[in-house]
């Protein structure tokens, strides 16, 4: 089965799928590491030291973030957000999925902690892309897309208060914008960056030790380029090898609203924890079975799995727990895992203790969700 890894994963250098990456399969333990083809066409191989965007895989560990504040006493999953977000208190909500943005009534009760986690807030990406909904998140600046954040925290909340909310609290899905509603809230909670909270209460206990919301101005030169394909079926390069920008150094705004930068090794100490139930590597608890049970379980209400709440055929078999999708039928049922904008993917499997993690850094769209799903097959 590893030999069917590599062999497909160079099959996509070749074909110009991407130009390289790395990924890993842990079989219950039996841990395989692969990296192929080059960060860069031309560039040196690939390694596994590389730091990444791993964008919206970014989402379970804000999960687990929160639950973690719940076990301590200091969230609740039915607490309004309101307390600590005044910003979303009174909120008016859409009469329907196409309606005006003036054709509203009010919010029959205020957004939860839960609903974020289950991106049920009400705020969120509109599958469709031309409502006047969908028409009034890109005119605000804050549609949901693959470039890094350029707006601070606070004035990127406030936009987004600025707009009703597309279905009642804990009513609908709507996905993407319930997480980074969920930074901001967690900054505010704990009363410090959120940066610095992570690194205190998830990376510095499970290890992660270069996950964070930019890259050291030291370890500049282990970001890797980003791509998208071009319209010839080309690489195009997005964002150059050690960016700058809002990667690399500390950012002059407030990223509690942004995603993270991560490594092989980091994601895979995260997906560890969470097939074991909650343990740090040492074997002591960190989060509460209770709680990875809940976070890998489906969440979502039957009705609010609409065709326009996420892209075509997702619901298809597929649930979503806190922050991650969960399969809810066979041949894999139990799996959960998820994917991030920039090529990046993990799962990992209950009934095997299989996780497979693959790393690329090229924006996803059809080649790329075809690589992933053919690595997840490969890696099973």
């Amino acid at each position: 089965m590893s030999g069917d890894v590599r062999t497909m994963l160079e099959r996509a250098v070749a074909d110009r799928v991407m130009p390289g990456a790395v990924a890993l399969v842990d079989r219950g333990g039996a841990v395989d590491r692969y990296a192929v083809g080059s960060w860069a066409p031309g560039g040196p191989p690939a390694d596994d030291t590389a730091i990444v965007r791993i964008q919206s895989m970014t989402k379970p560990i804000t999960a687990a973030a929160t639950l973690r504040l719940v076990q301590a006493g200091r969230l609740a999953l039915d607490d309004p957000v309101q307390r600590w977000l005044p910003e979303l208190a009174d909120r008016q909500v859409l009469r329907g999925y196409d309606a005006d943005l003036d054709d509203v009534v009010p919010a029959d009760r205020p957004i939860q902690v839960r609903d974020l986690l289950v991106c049920g807030s009400g705020y969120g990406m509109d599958a469709s892309g031309a409502t006047p909904y969908a028409q009034a998140l890109r005119a605000a600046g804050v549609e949901a897309g693959p470039d890094p954040v350029t707006i601070d925290a606070a004035d990127w909340l406030g936009r987004l208060a600025g707009l009703p909310l597309a279905h009642q609290p804990g009513r609908g899905f709507r996905y993407h914008h319930s997480f980074a509603i969920l930074g901001i809230l967690l900054s505010r909670v704990v009363g410090m960056r959120l940066q610095e909270h992570l690194a205190a209460d998830v990376f510095g206990p499970l290890g992660m030790v270069d996950t964070g919301f930019w890259v050291p101005t030291e370890q500049a030169h282990r970001l890797p380029p980003a791509y998208r394909h071009g319209d010839d079926d080309g690489l195009v390069e997005t964002e150059p090898a050690a960016g700058g920008g809002i990667w690399v150094g500390e950012p002059a705004i407030d990223v509690a609203h942004n995603e993270l930068v991560s490594t092989l090794a980091d994601v895979h100490r995260f997906a560890v924890m969470l097939r074991d139930g909650g343990r740090r590597p040492d074997g002591t608890p960190w989060l509460s079975q209770d709680s990875v049970r809940a976070m890998t379980s489906d969440q979502v209400a039957p009705e609010a799995k609409t065709p326009e709440s996420f892209f075509p055929g997702f619901w298809a078999g597929t649930g979503w727990g806190y922050g991650v999708c969960v399969r809810t039928e066979p041949p894999h049922e139990g799996r959960f895992g998820w994917s991030g904008g920039q090529g990046t993917d993990f799962f990992v499997d209950p009934q095997t203790g299989t996780i497979a993690i693959l790393l690329s850094q090229v924006e996803l769209g059809r080649p790329m969700w075809e690589l992933i799903n053919a690595f997840q097959e490969a890696a099973s």
